[in-house]
């Protein structure tokens, strides 16, 4: 009897086993960011989309193909002609990441590694499409509008095969060296022709200041002459007795100056006093 019971607990035990690896085997765990596609054997990928969580599948039957929805980077190098013909090396650097309803047509088309196989195409192709519709000069000065433009492009261009870009952006541009050579060469003769222009005004500012002072002094002379008829002589004694004294104003700021009286010779008198008489 007892036998009977151990034999029964084993074959219980062995069910339970077997059933725990059943349902073991038929449960999958998507992960926070991820979405899951279901192919079935029979009716192939299922259209539905399986959100986070644990979820039951049948084995052998049905497979989980797993895709990361967040948003990933990646980095294109293209290197395209501009509208004058000039050879440009562009990188761009994107954001993406599937749409989650659009997961099922994305496997059925491009597989798990969609990206591989879309952006490497989609991304030079719409490059080379903005960036000959603008010259040389235009792709340094108007970068913001050519990016905005790739922005447009790609965007509509990516959504159609299922999938967002949520950022686009230019990280390098550059040119061939002949061109290089001739945008630096051209900057230099601009700021030559500035600062010869400089110097142009600066002259004729110049010019200006002399033809001021010239009229200035004209009017001057007039004046004078206007005072020398008014006032004959007396206008010109005038101005000897300002100058007069403006001069002494000086000179009696000046510690080694004397001052000797007119008509008498003060000096020899001085002479004079200072040799003493012989006896």
């Amino acid at each position: 009897m007892c036998a009977q019971i151990l034999n029964r607990m084993g074959q219980l035990s062995l069910a339970v086993s077997l059933l725990g690896a059943v349902v073991k085997s038929s449960l999958f765990t998507v992960d926070s960011g991820h979405r899951a596609v279901i192919f079935d054997r029979f009716t192939g990928v299922r259209k539905q989309v399986v959100g986070e969580g644990t979820h039951f599948f049948l084995p052998w039957v049905q497979r989980p193909i797993i895709f990361d929805v967040r948003s990933q980077p990646r980095t294109v190098p293209v290197e395209t002609g501009s509208k004058d013909l000039q050879n440009v090396n562009i990188t761009l650097r994107i954001l993406y990441h599937p749409i989650p309803g659009q997961l099922p047509r994305i496997y059925t088309n491009f597989g798990e590694d969609y990206d591989e196989r879309v952006l490497p195409s989609i991304v030079p192709e719409v490059l080379k499409a903005v960036v000959a519709q603008f010259d040389a000069g235009e792709l340094i000065t108007q970068r913001e509008r050519v990016s905005q433009r790739v922005s447009d492009e790609l965007t509509v261009r990516a959504r159609s095969f299922g999938f967002m870009l949520d950022d686009i952006s230019l990280t390098h541009l550059a040119f061939g060296r002949e061109l290089t050579a001739a945008v630096e060469m051209k900057q230099v003769a601009q700021q030559e022709a500035e600062k010869a222009r400089f110097i142009v005004e600066k002259a004729e500012q110049h010019k200006l200041a002399s033809i001021i002072s010239a009229e200035g002094d004209a009017a001057a002379a007039d004046l004078l002459a206007k005072s020398f008829e008014e006032a004959g002589d007396g206008f010109v004694e005038l101005r000897r007795i300002e100058a007069a004294e403006d001069i002494a104003h000086q000179l009696s700021r000046s510690p080694g100056v004397s001052y000797l009286p007119s008509g008498q010779s003060t000096l020899p008198n001085l002479a004079t006093n200072m040799v003493a008489p012989l006896t």
